[in-house]
Parts: C-alpha cells; sequence; structure tokens
C-alpha cells in the first residue's frame, strides 16, 4: 500500500453522440483502478465501445454515503478512481457532487476530464442570451420547494435551463406559464444526435404544442429571463395604483420633506418631478 493518495478523476461522458467522447478520458478510463459508475449495465456498453476494460462499481443516489465512504478510503490508500454517469458531466445534477465534498473533506486531490455537458450544450445552440445564465436541473418535486423556485425565477432575469422529462414536460411548461407569464423559450431535445432539436417558441405556443405531440426522449428547456424594462413597468404600474396623495403620504410620513417627497414619487412612477409637482396642484 502506497503513502501517497490516489486522485478522483471526473470524466465527462457523450451525451448522445460517441465521437464526443475525448481522447483524455479514454486514457483515463483505462489507466485508474477502478471506475465508479451511475449504472454499470449502461457504461458497460460505452467501455466495450472504446476497449475499456477497467473494474467498475456502482455509485449511484441510493448507495452515495455508504459507497462514497468506500471509495474515499481507497483512493486513501492510493488508488486512482474515475467517476462517470450515464451522460455527460459527473457533478453535474446528479450525486457525483456528494462524492466530491467528500474526497475534499478527506483531503483526496480531486479534477475534471471535461467533455460533453446537456445544460451548456442547449444553452450555445439556443439564441438565447449566453453572458449571464443560471441552472436550475431538474424543479424540486416537493411543493414548497418548488413553488419558492418558480417565485424566484419570476424575476430572474438571466437566461434559464431547467431539465425534464418528457411526462412531466407539459405539467411544467404549464406551470412556467402561469407563474412567469408568456416568455421566449427554446426546447432542446436529442442533443448531439442525428435527430437533435432546438425549437423556439414561447411558453404559451409550447403548452398546446406538446399536449398535441407527445414528448418524447430528455428536454433541456432554455428560458428567457425577465427583462428589467419588464421589472420597472411593474413596479411602477403598482405604484400607480396609489393615488398621488397616499404615495407623497407615504413618504413624507417617512420624515421626507415635500420637496424630496416628490422626487421619489416621480421616480418611482418613471415621470418627471414637474408632472407630479402639476398633478398635485390640479388635486388641491
Amino acid at each position: 500500500m502506497t503513502n501517497s493518495k490516489g486522485t478522483l478523476y471526473l470524466c465527462a461522458t457523450p451525451i448522445g453522440n460517441l465521437e464526443d467522447m475525448t481522447f483524455r478520458a479514454v486514457r483515463i478510463l483505462k489507466e485508474v483502478d477502478v471506475i465508479a459508475a451511475e449504472d454499470t449495465r449502461n457504461s458497460v456498453k460505452l467501455l466495450n465501445h472504446f476497449d475499456i476494460h477497467t473494474p467498475m462499481t456502482s455509485y449511484h443516489e441510493f448507495n452515495k454515503i455508504d459507497k462514497g465512504q468506500y471509495l474515499v478510503k481507497r483512493l486513501l490508500e492510493g488508488e486512482n478512481i474515475a467517476l462517470i454517469t450515464d451522460a455527460g458531466m459527473p457533478g453535474i445534477s446528479d450525486p457525483g457532487e456528494e462524492l466530491v465534498r467528500m474526497c475534499r473533506d478527506a483531503g483526496v486531490p480531486v479534477t475534471a476530464v471535461p467533455g460533453a455537458c446537456a445544460c451548456v450544450t442547449a444553452l450555445v445552440i439556443s439564441g438565447r442570451p449566453t453572458r449571464r445564465f443560471c441552472f436550475e436541473a431538474f424543479l424540486p418535486t416537493d411543493k414548497k420547494e418548488r413553488r419558492a423556485v418558480l417565485e424566484e425565477l419570476k424575476t430572474e432575469t438571466r437566461t434559464s435551463i431547467i431539465y425534464e422529462a418528457p411526462h412531466r414536460l407539459v405539467k411544467t411548461l404549464q406551470e412556467l406559464l402561469n407563474e412567469l407569464g408568456d416568455r421566449n423559450i427554446t426546447v432542446c431535445k436529442e442533443l448531439t444526435k442525428k435527430h437533435e432539436t432546438g425549437f423556439e417558441t414561447t411558453l404559451k405556443e409550447a403548452v398546446p404544442y406538446y399536449e398535441q405531440n407527445e414528448p418524447r426522449g430528455e428536454y433541456v428547456l432554455v428560458l428567457e429571463g425577465c427583462s428589467r424594462q419588464q421589472m420597472e413597468q411593474e413596479a411602477q404600474d403598482a405604484w400607480k395604483e396609489m393615488s398621488l396623495g397616499d404615495h407623497m403620504k407615504l413618504y413624507e410620513e417617512q420624515g421626507m420633506n415635500r420637496k424630496d417627497a416628490m422626487k421619489q414619487v416621480a421616480k418611482d412612477r418613471g415621470v418627471g418631478k414637474r408632472e407630479i409637482y402639476q398633478a398635485l396642484l390640479e388635486e388641491e
């Protein structure tokens, strides 16, 4: 047994097209002592394709604590381990996140062997803004938590990326429409495969489309963020529901003098201070 620690390699695997497997990933998977796979039955097909005969062990959501401790022990004993998922980058919306944390806590080196990743692939082909984006993975199944996430998305100005299964797609699209209002969205599926699609549409149009066309395959939703202009307009409209006198009173009761209160009211309503002054004169 060696005194030096082994390394955990997070190896990306293809999300549909086997040609996306990198030379480095193949080499690492051949060189490590063991491969931890989300589903060994699925991964053996990939390994056979690339003539990789490294021993495998299962590591998934339902054994991630016990198996994680076992893997960390082997790493501390000097073995090198590669972690792979069924498709894409380990640690992104999968239990690999837990193993990385355990390795970090134990002082085990962790490195990534980058490659295919569904969320980034969908984003860059979507036609939606890519400079700022957030990744939501699958929306929570718990009703309270799901409602909280949807509430946050109402004012999210960045492009949002959401994963969804075919049997829940229509329900999720309907929920997004109900909570966020109509938004532009690109619905992606079969990424990197022969029949890859990036369907540009709106939430309002997507719901009836997928009600009539049965969803099949795994989906990545790339959702347009809420525009700052829209948020500002909604805030201004909300203030306008209050009478001008009550709006002024709100700030004057907080200790503002009349001039400063008029300035703040004008800012809230998106108009000039002179317009507020004139309207107050007319009310008098």
